[in-house]
């Protein structure tokens, strides 16, 4: 039989009825041990679960190896999605998710993978889609590596995606800089997310 690896959930929410809600969730699930703050035992948990409302910069310098999960609780969905990118969420839980979807998601999120409902994702999609093609013309490689930095990949995980180098990576980056006017990776994923409107 084999040995079962329990994975530390943190529970972040500053309501506390919603930090009881999931922690009696999450303590009927065997792969999962939730926590909170106060709670002895809980440094380094795989998994921080928080809300929009709860987040705040402090919880990814103090728990810099693990993966934050944002709960929709309700929030406009490009204010989400914005904040999905700006933070570095490992994923979203949709409100309608049930209790198997929830055990999948963080099983994929422990794994190291973004998950992500299909809502989200057709909303990002729809945004790329709308942008103005003739005001920024981009090759089908260039939408493909736009996609990926807006899911928070580095420049070496698109290169291992796409099977080509990081240096061709960076090439492709600096070309769709220059056709956007733009310096940076956060000001290219705020045009992708419809949130800059200048």
């Amino acid at each position: 039989m084999q040995n079962l690896i329990l994975m530390k959930v943190l529970l972040n929410f500053k309501n506390k009825l919603v930090t009881q809600a999931f922690y009696n969730f999450i303590k009927n699930i065997e792969e999962f041990i939730p926590c909170t703050v106060e709670e002895k035992g809980c440094e380094d948990p795989e998994i921080i679960l928080t809300d929009f409302y709860s987040l705040n910069s402090e919880i990814f310098s103090r728990y810099p190896k693990s993966k934050v999960v944002l709960v929709d609780t309700g929030i406009e969905l490009n204010l989400l999605l914005k904040t999905l990118i700006q933070y570095k969420i490992a994923g979203i839980i949709a409100p309608y998710t049930d209790l198997n979807l929830f055990k999948k998601a963080l099983k994929v999120i422990n794994d190291g993978q973004i998950w992500l409902d299909n809502k989200y994702l057709k909303r990002l999609i729809y945004n790329f889609e709308n942008l103005n093609i003739k005001k920024f013309p981009i090759t089908p490689k260039e939408k493909e590596i736009i996609s990926l930095v807006c899911k928070g990949l580095s420049n070496k995980e698109i290169a291992d995606k796409l099977n080509i180098s990081e240096r061709t990576v960076k090439a492709h980056l600096n070309r769709i800089f220059r056709k956007f006017n733009i310096q940076s990776r956060t000001q290219l994923i705020r045009i992708f997310l419809g949130t800059d409107h200048t």
